[in-house]
């Protein structure tokens, strides 16, 4: 089985070409290599790439009631994926028992952890926690060298959720990364256990385009309101949230 089995729930970017998947209901497999008759979808046709109105052929499941069986394309790509992040792991931990462990605004019931590092768009993408920070992390495909990156830079990068910005970085151990601040410091969180929990939101909420319809609509709110009240002139209203506000938005608590 692949490390990737679980629902597929649309998350195209999670599977690769040659993916096969199984109906959860009857378990009907589609295999790329051999396409669906029935719909006269043609051999070499990933899951990916099937018509959103096309369901299982034996009984008309959709698209989103499909399991990873087999993903030899994220298979092979996991031993590259998890030396890279053990490397990046590696570099912030010899930080924090270097550098970081006596400054007061640390949060020592935490430690240095990567939550949910998979690939997107060829490049191993996670969240990193520790005790002084979390980030979404992004590190370069097996093809690129960013230790020429600028420290400092900034770079705004698309989800379906929205675009975030990213600050390049580079670390002697672990290279090049780019990184989206989520949380700083860490003193809402009360144990590692809730940290890793919020961070694996993170990670479903950045692919929910559900995200960026939520912010659309309270930037229309926002208008309407401000419509109603002029004049005279409105009172001062808090700025629109970030979507990287909106992913993070409340996940500390509790």
């Amino acid at each position: 089985m692949s490390g990737f089995e679980g629902s597929y729930l649309g998350a195209n970017d999670r599977i690769g070409a040659l993916a096969v998947m199984e109906c959860k209901i009857c378990w009907t497999p589609y295999d790329p290599a051999v396409g669906d008759d029935f719909r006269q979808i043609l051999p070499g046709t990933p899951f990916s790439a099937l018509p959103e109105d096309w369901g299982c052929p034996n009984c008309g499941a959709p698209k989103n009631q499909f399991m990873v069986l087999a993903d030899p394309e994220a298979e092979a790509a996991s031993g590259e994926v998890a030396e890279r992040v053990a490397r990046l792991v590696s570099d912030f931990e010899d930080i924090w028992h270097s550098r970081m462990r006596d400054v007061p605004l640390v949060n020592k019931s935490l430690h240095v952890e990567a939550v949910g590092f998979r690939l997107h768009e060829g490049r191993p993408l996670g969240v990193l926690v520790a005790p002084w920070f979390m980030n979404l992390v992004m590190l370069p495909g097996p093809d690129e060298d960013w230790s020429a990156l600028t420290p400092g830079a900034k770079e705004q990068i698309a989800f379906p959720s929205g675009e975030y910005e990213f600050i390049h970085n580079v670390r002697a151990m672990g290279g090049g990364y780019k990184a989206c601040s989520l949380f700083s410091p860490m003193s809402d969180f009360n144990s590692q256990l809730q940290a890793v929990e919020v961070a694996r939101a993170v990670m479903l909420a950045l692919f929910d385009e559900g995200v960026r319809a939520e912010t659309d609509r309270a930037a229309d709110i926002r208008a309407l309101r401000e419509a109603e009240l002029a004049p005279p002139p409105p009172p001062a209203l808090d700025p629109e949230p970030s979507r990287r506000a909106v992913i993070t938005a409340g996940m500390a608590e509790g």
